[in-house]
């Protein structure tokens, strides 16, 4: 498994490579779309190359979800859905093949066109797409889609919406959207959008919608009923329009998806134990080399599978808000992450099994390389030098500690920081020139992504009372702790962005400074970088290789050196507890690895062949 997966990455890459070199015009319909180059698949292709073709239909998968939920609508800003529901009742124009950095093939649209500039793209529909109602899925249900979400829904498709131009039928199954931003990936963004029935929402008020009103969809599974708190059951629609189309074939094989809500995680985890749900991931890795012995897995009823990740490390550490004074003075932020302690941390909670992050691409070919900035991405970065922080030209690294648990070189470092910020130890207390004490709240959810975040910060709020910081600890319910996030309603809090081998657009949601004081945005920091802004352009509008990856990893070294967040584990295995009757395509692992859509939608059950 192990070589397969790393030949499959490095092919991947290499279509990447190759696909930035030349770009050329997509001068007729295609069956596909890539952000560079042609799509890796040919027209006739039989199935993902991931999925297995003969993958048998049935049985059912227990999927366990930490919390509640108060909405069945995904697409709006009101309440909390199951976040499952995006992916497996509602399908877009085209979909994605996850064994490439950023490629799509046609699904509710048998074809995509695009200009040689990419200003504008036109799908045409499949004659045969329906939705689940059995109703036909239209150029103005499309329309419809496209305008109302854009302007109604959930603020993440309200920025894609504004750089549309104008949007219109160019026949009885064809729309063309035209763009008002240079932007080659808009092209690709707009095959991506949710597309709902027009007709089901006719006297309704759509960002208002009731939990009764489940958006209808066109994907293969439908909700058949649920108890709020307690559970959601999709089934799988036997007459789905789309069994037969080999994008589908050998996915969305259960024909019945539950899911469970618990009330904390590690109730969740016992209901796994006792085989009450199909599958769990585990995070910590420590905790699944040494707590995954239970009589489950000894007896052969439960199967640990490792899946490897061929992608960027993301970004995962405990982020600061800028927007609060000391945090806006990226000195006073260099001091707090020199005092965390991260290889003692990780030694006590993990056994020092999970690498620490060292850049927010790191791990890829997208990383920032070490050392001072050279060639591309020197050139890049030197126009907005004024701008940028210590270390994003001359090369940065995360501070490293001795290991030890008083940490004191690191301590002394921080002092020294603090010290040029104008803060000094008075009565054991670090006060600044109007006296005023440092103290700082860190903002948990409970069960949240990382379970062991409380005691992450336990054990630093240790070292930075050392410093005279004090540092509380407030770890809230998830409906408040959504509220105060969205409102930046604290000092430190649990952050977690993950990167493709495509950045694109996303990247503008996450830093760009017309986002950073807007409540509910992705720019949790609050950071504004006229340099960040501008490599971001760049890579947007890349037609070669070499700008495309000298800017990501030039937007790498601005986004590190700023010293936004605590960098902690990066996490470059998959790691899934199953029922050992479900399985997956071990032989042919996508470089994508790991990720939401991956359980379920290319597993399987064994039971059901029997």
């Amino acid at each position: 498994m192990g070589p397969d997966f790393f030949h499959r990455a490095l092919r991947a890459i290499a279509i990447l490579g190759a696909g930035l070199v030349a770009a050329p015009a997509m001068a007729e319909p295609s069956h596909g779309i890539a952000m560079y180059g042609d799509p890796a698949l040919p027209p006739d292709f039989v199935s993902l190359p991931y999925a297995n073709p003969d993958a048998p239909k049935g049985g059912r998968l227990v999927s366990g979800n930490v919390g509640s939920f108060d909405s069945l609508n995904p697409f709006v800003q009101k309440g909390e859905p199951p976040w499952q529901l995006r992916y497996l009742t509602h399908e877009a124009l085209m979909g994605r093949s996850y064994d490439e950095p950023f490629s799509l093939y046609g699904l509710l649209a048998e074809s995509v066109e695009t200009g040689p500039d990419r200003k504008w793209v036109e799908f045409t529909l499949r004659d045969e797409a329906t939705f689940s109602d059995g109703t036909p899925v239209t150029v103005e249900d499309v329309i419809w889609s496209y305008e109302t979400i854009g302007t109604e829904g959930h603020g993440r498709y309200r920025g894609f919406w504004q750089k549309v131009e104008k949007i219109e039928a160019t026949g009885p199954r064809s729309v063309r959207l035209n763009f008002n931003t240079e932007d080659r990936e808009l092209a690709l963004i707009a095959g991506l959008r949710p597309i709902l029935k027009k007709a089901q929402w006719e006297g309704k008020e759509f960002s208002q919608a009731a939990l009764a009103d489940v958006p209808i969809g066109s994907a293969p599974y439908v909700v058949a009923n649920y108890e709020v708190g307690r559970h959601v059951t999709l089934r799988r629609n036997p007459d789905y329009w789309g069994n037969d189309l080999p994008f589908r074939r050998g996915t969305n094989n259960f024909d019945e998806i539950r899911i469970e809500f618990y009330g904390d995680d590690a109730v969740m985890k016992e209901a796994f134990k006792a085989q009450a749900i199909s599958y769990v991931r585990e995070l910590n890795a420590e905790r699944w080399a040494t707590q995954y012995d239970f009589p489950a897995v000894q007896s052969g009823a439960v199967t640990l599978s490792e899946i490897p990740q061929g992608t960027p490390s993301g970004m995962t550490g405990f982020v600061f808000n800028t927007r609060r004074a000391p945090l806006d003075d990226w000195r006073v932020r260099e001091a707090l992450i020199l005092a965390f302690n991260f290889e003692y941390i990780n030694d006590t909670l993990t056994g020092g099994r999970q690498p620490r992050i060292t850049s927010y691409f790191s791990g890829s070919e997208l990383g920032m390389r070490d050392g001072p900035a050279t060639g591309r991405v020197r050139e890049l970065l030197e126009p907005y030098a004024d701008t940028l922080l210590p270390g994003a030209l001359e090369g940065y690294t995360v501070p490293q500690g001795d290991g030890t648990k008083r940490n004191r070189g690191n301590i002394r470092k921080a002092m020294d920081l603090l010290n040029e910020a104008g803060w000094t130890v008075e009565n054991g207390e670090l006060r600044n020139a109007e006296g005023e004490p440092l103290s700082l709240t860190v903002l948990l959810q409970q069960d949240g992504l990382l379970q062991q975040a409380s005691t992450y910060m336990e054990i630093y709020a240790q070292a930075l009372e050392r410093l005279g910081i004090d540092l509380k600890i407030e770890t809230t319910d998830p409906a408040q702790y959504n509220e105060r996030e969205q409102n930046f309603d604290f000092d430190l809090t649990f952050f977690r962005r993950a990167f493709s081998l495509s950045p694109g657009n996303e990247q503008i949601y996450y830093w760009g400074a017309e986002y950073a004081d807007i409540p509910g945005s992705r720019n949790v920091m609050g950071m504004k970088s006229p340099a960040a802004e501008a490599m971001i352009d760049t890579m947007l509008n890349a037609t070669s290789r070499e700008d495309f990856t000298a800017a990501v990893r030039a937007l790498d070294r601005v986004l590190i050196s700023g010293r936004y967040v605590i960098p902690i584990h990066a996490y470059a295995v998959g790691r899934i507890a199953h029922l050992s009757d479900l399985k997956y395509p071990a032989d042919r692992l996508p470089v994508y690895g790991d990720g939401i859509w991956f359980l379920p939608e290319v597993w399987w059950s064994e039971a059901s062949e029997q």
